[in-house]
This record gives C-alpha cells, structure tokens and sequence, in this order.
C-alpha cells in the first residue's frame, strides 16, 4: 500500500528539483575535425538517412532541419537552424560526424545503432537542408 505512495513521493521529488542547467560540451578531438567524408550518396543511402532523422532527430531539429521540431522550444540555447548556410560553415563533417555519433550538449548520440556509413549519409542530408 505504501509503495505507490513512495513511488508517486520520488517521482514529484525528481520533477520538482531545481534542474542544473548543461555543462559547456567538450571540445571535439582534432582527430574527429580532420575526418574527411568517405561516402558518396545513393537515393536509398539518402533515403535511409532521411528515414533516421525522422525517427531520431526532427523531434528537436525541425523536419526541414529548421530547429523548430516539437521539442525545440524548450532547449537551451536554441538550435541551429540548418536551412541556413551559414550555420554549418565553420564545422567541418568530421566534427558533423562526431556529433551525429557521441551526442553533444542534451542531444544524444547514435553510438552504434547507425552503421559508420549511415552517419556519414547523415552528414550529407543535414548538409543538403541549406541547399533548399
């Protein structure tokens, strides 16, 4: 009978607690900048990756690459909005791929869940959205 009650107790705990805000992202390691994209895209590759953003990504970054997904209003600082050239032209893809792989800041990373090939098919359509 108690259970419930210390369970609904731990759960307004956890709500009600001041969160901390995000901590400054490491640097990405110079040899991730220096990776050179590999892969040249085919319409089933860029399918696949837009196929994955739509799972993965769009619920923060807009399903234009807009940053104005769902979720987006409420992450601090504001995300990039991708449909802009200018917001990509300082990274290079490897810093593009390593961000897609290992997270950054609140985002997740794909770690595994994406072959090495599909992430850099990832980088080629969050490249494409400034192309629109």
């Amino acid at each position: 009978m108690l259970k419930p009650v210390f369970a609904l107790l731990a759960l307004f705990v956890t709500l009600l607690s001041p969160q901390q805000p995000p901590a400054t992202p490491a640097p990405i390691p110079p040899e991730a900048v220096a990776l050179v994209n590999p892969v040249k895209p085919t319409p089933a590759s860029q399918a696949f990756a837009k196929k994955m953003y739509g799972y993965d990504c769009a619920m923060c970054h807009g399903t234009t690459g807009d940053g104005k997904g769902d979720l987006a209003a409420d992450i601090k600082p504001p995300l990039k909005d991708f449909t802009d050239p200018a917001s990509l032209k300082d990274r290079t893809d490897g810093e593009l791929f390593y961000i897609i792989q290992n997270g950054r800041g609140t985002m997740q990373g794909e770690g595994e869940r994406l072959k090495t090939d599909a992430v850099w098919n990832m980088v080629l359509l969050v490249r494409s959205f400034a192309k629109k």
